[in-house]
């Protein structure tokens, strides 16, 4: 599953945060158990199903577990950690200036080799007394923070946000320039993102399942250590370093889809050290795989159901004309899906590549993360239905993807895999347990549901076991935390910033109305300023505030 954060105003080509699977989308979220010893992190009171076989099981033993918080006092053997000094140095862009900073690979066994993170920030441009740093992240998980503070947040936040705050970004442990996680070669990437994702048949399953270990194999053999240590859980005890390198008493931090997890989960660690917490477009811990890429399902088509019904208003879209119901609307698409099954379209792409069904969907859905994108994809999906030109929504996949003109791709997709499959136990065990979820899936979204049903099968195949399993998130003792919700969000549904403020002991939920991923700088007023009043001046909304 994937819940990347992608706002109007950002480079979308820096920016990538939503059905974490190195498959069609990128699973959303991860566990928190790790082995018990000294310097243990963090242990589940109950633990959970070791398997996503159970959904109902797995749940229930969530909604009894809960990630326990560390002892106040520091280690000794993370002190060296906690005392580094970055040595801050320009790094090509103008105004940012960038650090490394070691934290131990695993952090039970401190001594057996360190891990280096990426860390960029811009200083505070003033007037007014400066509020310390603000950590922000755009989700994933495998988005890069660095590409999206220096595009976007670093000169995009609101002018008395970045005038008060040091803008600070940490690339998570194997993301982009921290020690990343690669995993295949461009000309593989694109073999795998083409293969056929609906089998229709034992020798299509068998393909998938073959281009899943693949993947799989091709991570393995690149990062064979760090594989088994890029869980949330040390993502998040990498920031507290990070927080203490950088001389802040307190965490303050933004994050975005999968960040509000990682957010989350500091909280749940470190509750005393936690300021002022923004969790937007957020997502429930306690949820096992299966349950969740189920739930993300469901809310890709609650924002297919918005474009459909956007969509057969204007006189340019191809699903229908006015009056269409957004249920034959979606049949329309499904037809054009199936269609390019038996016959990919043209895209005039140097490589030859064609667009397959697989392609198109993804397309589809990363137009369904923000409704400025809607008239997009309207465009591509006519030339590619009216003129056999799939050339619009190969661009829309690419992006995704975030596959460049030259062939390449950035490591969001093999990061996105590694944390998630290392988060929680597979969705699926077996390709006959996706079919029989299969009617389910295509309940919850009878345009998305199976190619998203058989995307949740490859953590299957991964080459190192899970160490997260689902609980819940109480961070007790912690000082106000603000989560938000958008209540047609695709990638991380509503649902799940209730359950989040739910658990949170002192959460606030603060509501959006309307479409697209996330809330925060994305046009609703009422949302920018009850934010800005939270970060500058530590007031929370009240409980369960609502804006449009």
């Amino acid at each position: 599953m994937d819940t990347r954060r992608t706002p109007r105003s950002a480079d979308r080509s820096a920016d990538r945060s939503g059905s974490r699977s190195g498959g069609l989308h990128r699973r959303t979220r991860g566990g928190a158990r790790t082995a018990a010893g000294l310097l243990a992190t963090a242990a589940l009171l109950v633990s959970a199903c070791s398997s996503g076989s159970s959904t109902t099981s797995a749940t229930a033993a969530a909604e009894r577990a809960a990630l326990v918080a560390l002892p106040r006092a520091t280690p000794a053997a993370l002190t060296p950690y906690y005392a580094q000094k970055p040595a801050w140095r320009g790094c090509g862009v103008s105004g940012f200036e960038c650090a490394t900073i070691k934290a131990p690979l695993d952090y039970t066994k401190p001594a057996a080799g360190d891990v280096r993170l990426a860390v960029a920030r811009k200083k505070a441009t003033g007037p007014g007394k400066r509020l310390g740093s603000l950590l922000v992240n755009p989700g994933g998980p495998g988005g890069s923070a660095i590409g999206y503070v220096q595009a976007y947040a670093g000169i995009g936040y609101p002018a008395e946000v970045r005038a008060r705050y040091d803008m600070v970004a940490v690339d998570p442990r194997g993301v982009a320039r921290s020690e990343p996680v690669r995993c295949l070669s461009g000309p593989e990437m694109d073999t795998y993102t083409q293969t056929d994702n609906t089998p229709d048949d034992a020798r299509e399953t068998d393909g998938l399942v073959r281009a899943y270990r693949t993947f799989s194999e091709g991570c393995g053999a690149d990062s064979p250590r760090l594989l088994r240590h890029v869980s949330t859980v040390e993502a998040a005890r990498d920031m507290d370093i990070v927080r203490a390198a950088l001389g802040d008493k307190k965490l303050n931090y933004v994050g975005a889809s999968y960040g509000t997890f990682l957010g989350a989960t500091y909280a749940g660690l470190f509750p005393e050290r936690a300021g002022r917490l923004v969790l937007d477009g957020a997502m429930d811990p306690s949820l096992p795989a299966r349950r969740l890429n189920l739930e993300q399902t469901a809310g890709f088509e609650t924002a297919f159901r918005s474009f459909a019904r956007d969509c057969v208003r204007h006189k340019d879209c191809p699903l229908g004309g006015a009056g269409t119901s957004p249920e034959q609307v979606g049949e329309n698409l499904k037809a054009f899906f199936e269609k390019l099954d038996a016959r990919p379209a043209a895209t005039g792409a140097p490589d030859g590549r064609r667009l397959t069904e697989s392609l198109a969907t993804t397309g589809v859905i990363a137009a369904m993360y923000d409704e400025g994108a809607w008239q997009q994809l309207r465009e591509a999906l006519t030339s590619a239905m009216k003129k056999n030109d799939g050339s619009g929504l190969l661009v829309l996949s690419d992006g995704y993807y975030e596959r460049d003109a030259d062939g390449g791709y950035s490591n969001l997709m093999f990061a996105n895999a590694a944390v998630n499959c290392l988060d929680l136990p597979p969705a699926f065990d077996t390709p006959d347990e996706v079919r029989s979820a299969l009617p389910t899936f295509e309940k919850a979204s009878p345009v998305f549901g199976e190619g998203l049903a058989w995307a949740s099968l490859n953590c299957a195949y991964w080459p190192v076991h899970a160490t997260g399993e689902p609980h819940r998130i109480e961070a007790k003792g912690a000082a106000p935390i603000v989560v938000v919700g958008t209540t047609r969000d695709p990638a991380t549904p509503y649902r799940w910033a209730k359950a989040l403020a739910g658990q949170l002991s002192s959460a606030r939920l603060l509501t959006y109305e309307g479409d697209g991923h996330t809330a925060y700088g994305r046009g609703s007023s009422c949302i920018d300023r009850t934010i800005n009043a939270y970060l500058l001046r530590g007031t929370p909304p009240t409980d369960g505030k609502r804006c449009s």
